[in-house]
């Protein structure tokens, strides 16, 4: 791409939109096209085919989407389903009428079957039934990548797509009723260290196994992407390695300095037993991450700190 495209990035205030925004212009993209939801509504089919057609941005990245945790996606199915499937629709159409040079869609790891084999690889995908818990944004994400691999095998179109992992780090959500996990544990263990608590519980046996990715290492995979990728088969975007939840509450207590005793309440449920993506496609095409979880969990603590925590306590 060259360095004065112009450059549309759906989402650009969310955790990924904002990161791949960042990268952008660290890497020296000076003409970038950015909109507030209040600015252009996504959902608006006349809306967005208007700014493509008045716009005409050469490259565009989807990072647009309604996202929440495993509460916020039980009891909002059908808007996580409808929601998703306006704003991918909208923004991909849109760009193969705008004949957009190249697009890139971002899904989620969440698209693959429940009880998948384990690592988690590309042909797995529609192979078993899916998490029923967030079902309504999976079956939105395989739509959005199915018709950028349609488009790209009738028409011809760079429409690529990437699956990533399990995401954290700054920019991210902290509400505690629709965080994912990282930013939810974070926020509630900051407060049990503030109120000197002496306990912190965490839900189900923390056997369970997760793979994290850092926002900035999969914006940097975004942009090379863009750069370097232009097959129809999609991606699998992560680190290849995973941890345990127990694990991961225990670097979460060194890195926020909790000194009470972590208690697992078995009683709950653990969820899926594994999620790790098989990522060597994404090797061997030549990406991959660059940032290891204990850094990341610091970066992303010293971020809350400074622009939620801070503005909680004001």
């Amino acid at each position: 791409m060259d360095k004065n495209a112009k450059i549309f990035v759906a989402g650009h205030r969310g955790l990924v939109g904002s990161a791949i925004t960042r990268r952008l212009q660290a890497l020296g993209y000076t003409n970038l096209v950015l909109k507030t939801r209040y600015e252009l509504d996504l959902l608006d089919q006349t809306a967005v085919r208007t700014f493509f057609e008045s716009e005409k941005p050469e490259y565009v990245v989807d990072a647009a989407a309604r996202v929440g945790g495993i509460k916020a996606n039980m009891e909002h199915l059908a808007e996580f389903l409808y929601e998703n499937t306006v704003i991918q629709n909208n923004i991909i159409w849109s760009a193969k009428e705008a004949e957009v040079k190249k697009l890139l869609f971002l899904g989620s790891s969440c698209i693959y079957p429940r009880d998948c084999p384990q690592p988690i690889k590309e042909e797995y995908l529609l192979s078993g039934s899916l998490e029923p818990t967030n079902e309504g944004y999976a079956i939105a994400k395989i739509s959005g990548m199915k018709l950028c691999e349609y488009l790209h095998a009738q028409h011809g179109l760079k429409f690529i797509s990437a699956m990533p992992t399990n995401l954290y780090g700054e920019n991210d959500n902290f509400d505690p009723e629709t965080s994912h996990v990282i930013p939810g544990m974070m926020g509630r263990m900051h407060k049990a260290k503030l109120n000197n608590d002496p306990e912190f519980t965490i839900w189900g046996t923390g056997n369970p196994r997760r793979e994290f990715l850092h926002v900035d290492d999969l914006a940097d995979a975004s942009v090379w992407l863009m750069e370097h990728y232009d097959d129809k088969q999609f991606l699998n975007v992560g680190t290849g390695e995973d941890i345990t939840i127990r694990e991961l509450a225990e670097t979460m207590q060194r890195v926020v300095g909790y000194r009470g005793k972590l208690v697992f309440d078995s009683s709950k449920p653990d969820g899926t037993p594994r999620k790790l993506l098989d990522v060597s496609r994404l090797h061997d095409a030549g990406w991959k991450h660059k940032i290891a979880f204990a850094d990341g969990l610091k970066r992303t603590y010293q971020w809350y700190l400074e622009n939620v925590a801070q503005k909680t306590a004001a």
